[in-house]
């Protein structure tokens, strides 16, 4: 049953988890083992690998407004930071981190944009609802940075 097989799952995840270098990551209905996040620099000195995995600032402001929406489009991003973001999000689109996910029926039919199971997998979620809740309203000012510099995280 899935019961039972997911049960198995969690076993195997715990057993990995203790005593080996590699773990079983849940993203949304599919798993997938990976390299324990703390052994990621041995393997790249053993592999002699180069691996620039690092996100810029804007970047990761970027990602932030689209996954805390679930979906926005690039006037939006750029209303709540205040700055050009095009080719932060053709970076990120580049990287498979967002999608396209249709046309907003705002004026222009802005294109509508997503997070990617690829995004799950890098910050190491199973699904967007493990985001903290956020105060949506602190995204949605008048387009002035030093209005919307700050996302308030809302306390249990």
């Amino acid at each position: 049953s899935k019961n039972e097989l997911l049960r198995l799952v969690d076993l195997l995840a715990a057993h990995y988890q203790a005593l080996h270098g590699i773990r079983v990551q849940r993203i949304k209905d599919k798993l997938q083992l990976i390299t324990a996040p703390e052994h990621a620099e041995l393997i790249e000195q053993l592999w002699g690998l180069e691996v620039s995995t690092r996100l810029s600032q804007p970047a990761l402001e970027v990602l932030a407004i689209i996954a805390f929406k679930r979906m926005t489009t690039r006037p939006e991003i750029e209303n709540i930071r205040g700055v050009n973001s095009d080719s932060v999000v053709k970076s990120l689109l580049a990287k498979g981190l967002i999608e396209e996910l249709g046309r907003s029926d705002a004026p222009g039919r802005p294109i509508l944009y997503g997070v990617t199971p690829e995004f799950l997998q890098y910050f190491g979620l199973e699904s967007l609802d493990q985001l903290p809740p956020i105060d949506l309203e602190a995204l949605s000012g008048s387009g002035r940075p030093e209005e919307n510099r700050e996302m308030r995280v809302l306390k249990d």
